[in-house]
């Protein structure tokens, strides 16, 4: 297999000969390092790399270039290779181009000369970029293949799961594409029994439970210990980082996830507003990391796989798992988020996953190419959906009931939704009706408060209307809302004082649930503030009240 290209750019020989050298030294084993003296030169290379279908990891590139500086090649060579790493290498007075780059070339770092010495200065920085592209790099394919309908529900299902785990796979549409009726011929498949999974080894899997399918692919379903310092339960953002700072502490730490890590958060399109990345991430990216990091500190993930209950037993916790298995802990956290409430329309269930979604299910964006598409919901979730379906769909109509989008989304999402000229939003509106036979065809809307109605057509439907905590196995363990959510800390006093069933001299820690060593973090616990940055606040800040009570129990 070819090795991916790394080219370095700089019409100043010594330079160019410094970060070649360097290049080589860190990443020979896995990459070809080339190397050009100008921006012309550069992208002549590149043309020849890009007609050999040769890949490219990243452009290194100096702005104080003659004829053709770096933010200019950065440009160019981007519409050959939208997917590589972008660097900038400047001097100290040309940082305000080097941020301004940032959005012009939307550049991924920039770095200072000289950057010496590298081990500190340079390859941590591109061993990052690096594993970010690695990680949505698709070399000529060799892995788990999927053949299915177009607007199959079952098929979307299985694609949401394999890319919410990072797990690489390749979908053939038997509609759109003869090489998947080839393949269905050559392997005997009769489409009756679609959709399909052909793994590596040449097993076919005809239309696998997701269990199967999560065996087969390596995921990890049964613990390693039946006891456990922690058990996280709940992988998106609060119980990552939950599991990053119990592991990095020293604590025998396992999460459980129901589905994927990164929960609701890991579907987002976008996240814009999340400190220490000025170009935003998608929530993907964010899980991948995070799972990654977790990983590095020996947490042990099951997923998928689904805690069902939980019980007391002196200074243990006991978690009851989905296949009836159990784990015992000194100390739960629960970090199971939120599920998205379901639309109650006409026609709606039977096109659940033929063009009606719950969430931003990227996996399915590219069947709203050039297509018309409605989204549902006000929040910052569906303003970050709306701006990335904008991308590509003819048009968005953005589906509100109040008479202003800024009264639930941040403000600098309404100013973008506003200046998209494809997002039109459509206020004091409730969705009425959905229309298709096979697949999702059209919409109905009603305004109010005159009652009119109007059918729209669009092949996609993604809707955010809100959620609710996912905790009906913890009804009469734990003390819940009227909602669901898990009460914890202050919530639990009564006129000042431990509630009277507390069994400790000490008062309910910040996170702590109404049973002692059992925490709630994130979006499932009462009152808290719904947003990526507070649910991961509230995960690391946990593990610091659990290493207290673990000091009062082991």
């Amino acid at each position: 297999m070819t090795k991916p290209v790394l080219l370095a750019v700089d019409d100043d020989l010594s330079v160019l000969s410094a970060i070649s050298r360097d290049l080589r030294r860190r990443y020979a084993e896995q990459y070809r390092v080339l190397r050009a003296d100008s921006g012309a030169a550069g992208l002549e290379a590149l043309r020849e790399l890009k007609q050999r279908n040769d890949p490219v990891a990243l452009f290194l590139v100096d702005q104080r270039m003659p004829h053709m500086d770096g933010v200019e090649f950065l440009e160019q060579a981007r519409s050959l290779y939208p997917e590589t790493k972008r660097v900038l290498l400047t001097a100290y007075a040309d940082t305000d181009a080097a941020i301004q780059a940032i959005n012009n070339a939307a550049i991924h770092y920039y770095l200072l000369k000289p950057w010496d010495p590298p081990e500190e200065k340079l390859y941590p920085i591109l061993d990052d970029l690096l594993d970010d592209w690695q990680a949505n790099y698709h070399p000529p394919f060799s892995g788990i293949r999927i053949i299915g309908h177009r607007w199959s529900p079952e098929a979307h299902q299985l694609k949401d799961f394999l890319a919410r785990n990072h797990v690489p796979y390749q979908y053939l549409d038997v509609e759109f594409g003869a090489e998947a009726r080839q393949v269905l011929s050559q392997l005997k498949v009769e489409e009756a029994k679609l959709p399909v999974v052909i793994l590596p080894d040449g097993e076919i899997l005809a239309s696998p439970s997701l269990a199967t399918l999560a065996e087969k692919v390596g995921l990890k379903t049964q613990a390693e210990r039946r006891f456990y310092d922690i058990a996280i339960v709940g992988g998106g953002p609060a119980g990552l980082a939950a599991a990053v700072y119990g592991a990095s502490e020293g604590l025998r730490t396992v999460l459980i996830e129901r589905e994927a890590t990164g929960g609701q958060a890991g579907t987002s399109s976008r996240i814009e507003n999340y400190l220490g990345f000025p170009s935003g991430l998608s929530g993907a990216e964010l899980a991948r990391r995070a799972t990654t990091q977790a990983k590095r500190f020996g947490v042990e993930i099951l997923a998928p796989q689904e805690a069902i209950g939980v019980r007391v037993d002196g200074p243990y916790r006991v978690l009851t798992l989905a296949d009836d298995s159990e784990i015992s802990c000194h100390a739960v956290v629960v970090a199971v988020g939120l599920t998205y409430r379901k639309l109650n329309v006409p026609g709606i269930d039977k096109l659940t996953g033929a063009g009606v979604y719950y969430g931003a299910s990227l996996t399915e964006a590219s069947l709203c190419e050039d297509q018309p598409v409605l989204i549902v919901g006000a929040g910052n979730s569906a303003g970050q959906a709306a701006l990335y379906l904008a991308q590509t769909s003819s048009k968005v109509f953005m589906l509100v009931r109040d008479d202003s989008l800024g009264k639930k989304m941040s403000q600098y999402l309404v100013e973008r939704i506003e200046a998209t000229p494809t997002i039109e939003v459509l206020q004091r509106a409730e969705l009425a009706a959905v229309h298709g036979e096979e697949h999702l065809e059209a919409v109905t809307v009603r305004y109010h408060p005159a009652g009119t109605e109007e059918t729209l057509p669009a092949v996609g439907l993604f809707v955010f209307i809100g959620a609710t905590p996912c905790t009906d196995w913890l009804k009469g363990v734990v003390k819940l809302d009227e909602r669901g959510f898990i009460l914890t800390g202050p919530q639990l006093l009564e006129n000042g004082a431990s509630p009277k069933a507390w069994p400790l001299e000490r008062e309910p820690f910040l996170t702590e649930a109404s049973i002692p060593g059992i925490f709630a973090v994130g979006d499932v616990r009462a009152n808290s503030v719904k947003r990526v940055a507070s649910a991961v606040g509230e995960g690391s800040i946990t593990v610091q009240f659990v290493h207290q009570y673990l000091s009062k129990v082991r």
